[in-house]
């Protein structure tokens, strides 16, 4: 009897079969774009459209499975902090690599440059959009914050009814394995949506590879792949106890979907699935994982990092020490004030850019590899969540041990 391959093999012949596939239409995107890219597409909205439900009910699972209010609110409190530490190492390295690089960076004309940005959304703005004015709409919008708060406060809810919501508990219980069934099912279909998706990215950049960005698309990737080594191994060997080599080979399933599709929500019940498949309880990698792709941005905080020296350079300008404090700190609280905002690298670009004084404009120098950049900070972004869920997960057993 043939050995079936895993689902992580499968993803990788996938992947490579679709940059080679991509390689061979670069002189035909449009085929790529119009017969490829809408499969990759319908497996995409899928995922979104359970993901949602799923959020929504596994964190209620998990909030009355863990019967104690205190316990949510020191698992946020943990999960909040290790994102904005992460964040700001993040932006630092991207700081470092960029500044001793820049030298290799081209130097683009500016004049002539145009960009339209979305306007910038402050913390407050986002603390109010946080809480739902509908039940339903969070759903529909598909706001992730919203539908995380709303699922805390029925689960809370549920807890407070006591003997009464037993009925509750188990309807919840049960709609919840129903979406992970169905997740598992959508799940088997990665390979082809990962090849779909992938495909017309190459295709359709494959020139531009190899243009004037080139040395600084690699400059953000050689900090990307610094930055998950070095932080995410140190933080779960050191916390967790867990080797990073196994940590690594059980997120690769994640890793290559979110670089392929670079949607972390989208790659979101992979990661869940990978991270409970590590030793994370349910309860905290329902929670963790979900807050985590809305307003962890590590990968995008190294992209702003590099970003930013590179269209620095471009307009003759070396930035000083305050300067680049100044962009650790706007970095880290933009990656909070900007969530579940679409576009959001962009976003927090422009809002760096401002916090130095540089021209916003700027951004038009690199918009047009964005999706380059972004397929290797999501892939960053999503490690980053899943190493948090280890982490608050070993935090939490240690807690627990010392009471026993």
């Amino acid at each position: 009897m043939k050995k079936k391959l895993s689902l992580t093999t499968q993803i990788f012949i996938a992947l490579v079969l679709g940059i080679l596939a991509g390689i061979a239409l670069t002189g035909h995107p449009d085929i790529a774009t119009t017969y490829i890219n809408p499969i990759g597409t319908i497996f995409l909205n899928l995922i979104k459209w359970i993901v949602t439900p799923l959020v929504f009910f596994s964190i209620m699972a998990g909030v009355i499975s863990l019967q104690d209010i205190k316990k949510v609110g020191s698992i946020g409190g943990k999960t909040i902090l290790y994102y904005m530490c992460t964040t700001a190492f993040a932006v630092t390295i991207g700081l470092a690599f960029a500044n001793g690089l820049k030298g290799i960076f081209p130097v683009l004309s500016t004049s002539d440059l145009k960009y339209e940005g979305s306007d910038p959304v402050s913390f407050m703005e986002t603390l109010v959009n946080m809480f739902p004015s509908n039940f339903i709409a969070p759903f529909l919008d598909a706001a992730m914050l919203q539908v995380i708060v709303g699922s805390l406060l029925v689960g809370f809810a549920i807890m407070q009814v006591g003997d009464k919501g037993k009925k509750a508990v188990q309807a919840v219980d049960t709609i919840n394995d129903i979406c992970l069934m169905v997740m598992e099912l959508i799940l088997k279909l990665s390979p082809i949506g990962v090849f779909c998706l992938l495909c017309p990215v190459v295709a359709v950049n494959g020139p531009s590879i190899i243009g004037s960005l080139a040395k600084v698309l690699l400059v953000a990737y050689v900090c990307y792949v610094v930055h998950g080594v070095f932080v995410y191994s140190l933080s779960v060997k050191a916390v967790a106890g867990m080797n990073p080599v196994t940590f690594f080979k059980g997120m690769l399933p994640a890793i290559l979907f979110a670089f392929s599709s670079a949607s972390s929500v989208g790659t979101l019940p992979l990661n869940m699935e990978c991270t409970e498949k590590l030793g994370a309880k349910k309860e905290v990698s329902s929670f963790v994982l979900p807050l985590g792709a809305t307003i962890n941005m590590d990968g995008t905080a190294i992209y702003q990092g590099v970003c930013v020296v590179f269209i620095a350079s471009c307009y003759g300008i070396n930035l000083t020490i305050s300067q680049m404090i100044t962009i650790v700190l706007t970095a880290t609280l933009a990656s909070i004030g900007t969530a579940g905002v679409p576009g959001s690298g962009m976003v927090m670009l422009a809002m760096v850019l401002q916090s130095v004084g540089l021209p916003v404009e700027g951004i038009a120098l690199v918009a047009g590899v964005d999706r380059l950049f972004d397929m290797g900070r999501t892939t960053v972004n999503i490690t980053g969540d899943a190493s948090c869920a280890i982490v608050v997960n070993a935090l939490l057993e240690k807690k627990e041990a010392k009471r026993q």
